[in-house]
């Protein structure tokens, strides 16, 4: 199976890095022209495109001004250690063991606004930029626009390579929207997590994004071939509903969250 995440607003570029061999991202050549375009942007533009403080408008403009197509080794990280969010908080990549990142290589991409589609051992540099942006480029009025068809072809290539037709969807509405499912021609499958909150069952924002990186995760240590496998997921207290399921949407609750 092939699964996709979101990728993270909290960056770590500070610690040691791991000692892997990264690779390449595929649309490096895109992200330049992107990051190139961003670069152009002053704090206050940014600000206001992005809806971000002052501080972060001129992190983010920094960054964008440092943002090189030939970056010194320092500079750069592989992308499943580079971002720290609550679903990578969830996925705990530090603590797999090099078998589990080969096989996370093959099986799991990052979905990104600036690279479009990464994986893991695909070395990124710091930036800022979430899908959702509505940055007009020469493509269109939003980052939907810049990235058409190419993250679709790019999933169903890959999946084509696994001799696999599902595709396990762990990312975000706003992420996962810059996949053209018409063009992906798989079977999607989108785990939905629930936690027990105010006399019923909901999906609350932190704890449903830990737990797609513990999914993520438990896809990759069973190494799932078919959606069934993934019914026994059972980290942190979740348990699959069966009457609260459809075939592409199998629900996960718990009734308190548990380490």
């Amino acid at each position: 199976m092939l699964a996709v995440i979101s990728p993270a607003k909290t960056l770590d570029f500070a610690s040691e890095p791991r000692d892997v061999v990264t690779t390449r991202p595929a649309f490096h050549t895109e992200a330049e022209a992107l990051a190139a375009i961003m670069a152009r942007r002053k704090p206050a533009q940014l600000k206001s495109l992005m809806d971000i403080s002052d501080e972060l408008a001129r992190l983010n403009h920094a960054r964008f001004q440092a943002w090189s197509p030939s970056p010194a080794p320092d500079a750069e990280r592989a992308a499943l250690y580079a971002f720290r969010g609550d679903t990578y908080l969830g996925l705990d990549a530090p603590s797999l063991t090099a078998r589990q990142v080969a096989y996370a290589q093959d099986h799991l991409r990052i979905l990104s606004g600036l690279y479009g589609v990464l994986r893991p051992l695909d070395t990124i540099q710091p930036y800022r930029l979430e899908m959702g942006t509505a940055l007009r480029t020469p493509r269109g009025r939003n980052l939907y626009a810049w990235w058409g068809e190419l993250p679709a072809r790019a999933l169903a290539e890959q999946a084509a390579a696994l001799r696999t037709r599902w595709l396990v969807n762990l990312a975000s509405q706003e992420y996962f929207g810059a996949v053209d499912t018409r063009a992906l021609d798989l079977e999607v499958v989108t785990p939905v997590f629930q936690d027990w909150s105010g006399g019923r069952y909901r999906t609350l924002g932190l704890f449903a994004k830990r737990a797609r990186g513990m999914m993520a995760r438990f896809l990759i240590e069973r190494r799932c071939r078919k959606p069934a496998e993934l019914l026994a997921f059972d980290t942190a207290g979740y348990a699959y509903d069966a009457q609260a399921s459809t075939p592409d949407a199998p629900v996960f609750r718990r009734r308190a969250a548990t380490a």
